[in-house]
């Protein structure tokens, strides 16, 4: 039989899961008691209960849309993390170049993102390319930096015990630095990926023919706020799956720093 200090150990981890849940559901339901009796017009704030029933009823038009979405995001992340990987391995393996090449990286972030992505379209279109180049541009540091402290972080007893055993660089990194890198990675991977979406719906609103980015303008245009904030939730949706998803790759990947977790949870 489990003891009282074993059970309120638990306890909290119910609690991260029920927690959230039930403040949003307190929160609709302020909304939609505050709707109804201020009389407030649609048009300016819509009820909960509206924007569920035209959402509903627009849902063909939304999910076409969200798939655009998810093309330009899932386009963009990949090429966010094929480049942060590269930078990152070879400023782990060349010094000099993690010196010289970290501090334009946080140069980059410097510049807003409102100002670059016109350019974007400006340069290459109306196609997938420009958009993609925004949302590795909103990603991709957070992936680097993960990535480049946890390269640092390794063991470097281990590092220098593999080489006196005549394991090449190579070796070493894959055996110690690598692993070693991979926690810090998916750390940085849930902060990336919470703003994929969001890049990828901001280079809709520059420029594209498709996207929830497109469907907010027109519906806002046209002064439907309930359509937009239906859009709104399918966006928090998508990324909160895309967020929780990176649990599921991190336990098939480093199965063994999710153990050690929850063991250091339990304690």
């Amino acid at each position: 039989m489990p003891s009282s200090d074993a059970a309120e150990r638990r306890e909290p981890a119910g609690l991260r899961v029920w927690a959230p849940v039930v403040f949003v559901v307190v929160a609709i339901t302020v909304w939609e008691f505050s709707v109804h009796a201020t009389g407030v017009r649609p048009q300016v704030l819509p009820a909960p209960t509206r924007v569920l029933a035209q959402g509903w009823e627009q849902r063909a038009t939304i999910l076409d849309h969200t798939l655009a979405t998810l093309t330009v995001t899932a386009a963009g992340f990949t090429l966010s993390l094929i480049c942060a990987w590269i930078i990152a391995v070879a400023a782990d393996f060349w010094p000099v170049l993690r010196i010289g090449l970290m501090p334009l990286l946080v140069a980059s972030q410097t510049i807003p993102v409102v100002a670059i992505a016109p350019l974007m379209v400006i340069w290459f279109g109306f196609d997938l390319w420009p958009k993609m180049l925004v949302v590795a541009l909103v990603t991709f540091f957070p992936v680097v930096v993960g990535l480049v402290e946890g390269f640092a972080a390794a063991d470097g007893e281990a590092s220098r015990l593999l080489r006196s055993m005549g394991a090449s660089r190579i070796q070493a990194f894959r055996l110690v630095r690598l692993p070693s890198a991979l926690p810090g990675f998916f750390t940085a991977l849930r902060i990336a990926i919470t703003y994929a979406v969001t890049g990828a719906i901001f280079a809709e609103y520059v420029g594209a023919r498709q996207g929830l980015g497109i469907y907010m303008s027109v519906q806002k245009n046209a002064f439907r706020t309930d359509l937009v904030l239906a859009a709104v939730a399918i966006t928090a949706l998508v990324s909160v799956a895309l967020y929780l998803s990176t649990y599921l790759i991190e336990r098939a990947i480093i199965p063994w720093n999710v153990k050690q977790r929850r063991a250091a949870d339990e304690h």
